[in-house]
């Protein structure tokens, strides 16, 4: 959304946009647990923790938040797997670029034992953690979920020199229970399971957005209670259906989002009842 359209609507940025600043997302008290929880003890004694849930739920916001809580820590390296999808070949290439280690090309040995030296030399120099963030961890092939957690630790397991945090729909979940990957399974230390929002939770999100874009009147009520009969619980598809009616308003000029709208765009209303507070 442009300026001129931002200031037509009295809005600091667009609500529904995936770049809401980090600071005006609304951090549940779920997800404030989950991250004092890898704060307080995760990066102390390494290892796994889990974001898991449908798609749409909220975890990508969820690591997100975590993130920029871990970057404000004393004594944390916070790196983002951005290729989760990678070969291991490609992942020791990327680990190598995250964490300045020369990798030999093709030598993943010489790969492996570069970053364990290194983090224990950085520990040991520095008393720094070094933290991994994956999103979209169901696309992460086992044989690199495997060499993520040998280099968790070292000195058969009482020493650990990394956490990984993984975050994924329920198809990682699945992976996890299989055998090949029950040694990650039980070295998970830390788990936030993201479930569908009740409709006064994702009242509450509509209405935190548009306070902290600017604009709380943007909608009336009887719009924000078709989103929410829409939403099914699903954060992301209260957001999505939300843009795309200020989309609509903005090509109609329309001042104010109301229910008219909603049912002109969506084609219909909120289903009696689901949506109460």
């Amino acid at each position: 959304m442009n300026r001129e359209l931002l200031t037509l609507y009295g809005l600091k940025w667009n609500p529904f946009a995936t770049d809401v600043p980090i600071e005006s997302l609304l951090t549940t008290p779920a997800v404030d647990s989950f991250c004092r929880r890898i704060e307080g003890h995760l990066v102390g004694q390494g290892g796994f923790a889990l974001i898991a849930g449908e798609p749409g739920t909220g975890k990508s916001v969820a690591l997100r938040l975590l993130a920029e809580r871990l970057s404000r820590t004393d004594g944390l390296s916070v790196a983002v797997l951005t290729h989760p999808s990678s070969s291991l070949s490609d992942f020791y290439r990327e680990m190598a670029d995250l964490f300045g280690i020369t990798l030999i090309h093709h030598n993943l040995w010489l790969g492996f034992k570069g970053l364990r030296h290194r983090w224990l030399l950085h520990f040991d120099d520095t008393r720094t953690r070094p933290i991994l963030l994956v999103d979209e961890a169901q696309e992460v092939l086992n044989a690199v979920l495997t060499e993520m957690r040998l280099l968790t630790s070292t000195e058969f397991d009482s020493r650990a020199i990394l956490s990984v945090v993984l975050a994924g729909d329920n198809r990682l979940l699945a992976k996890l229970r299989s055998l090949e990957l029950q040694p990650i399974a039980s070295r998970i230390r830390q788990r936030l399971v993201m479930t569908r929002a009740e409709p006064a939770e994702l009242a509450r999100l509509l209405d935190h957005l548009l306070e902290e874009a600017g604009n709380p009147a943007l909608m009336t009520a009887g719009v924000k209670e078709a989103l929410v009969g829409h939403a099914g619980g699903n954060p992301r598809a209260l957001v999505v259906m939300a843009d795309g009616l200020l989309a609509a308003a903005a090509e109609q000029d329309r001042e104010v989002l109301d229910e008219k709208l909603f049912i002109e765009t969506w084609g219909e209303q909120a289903p009696p009842g689901r949506a109460r507070r």
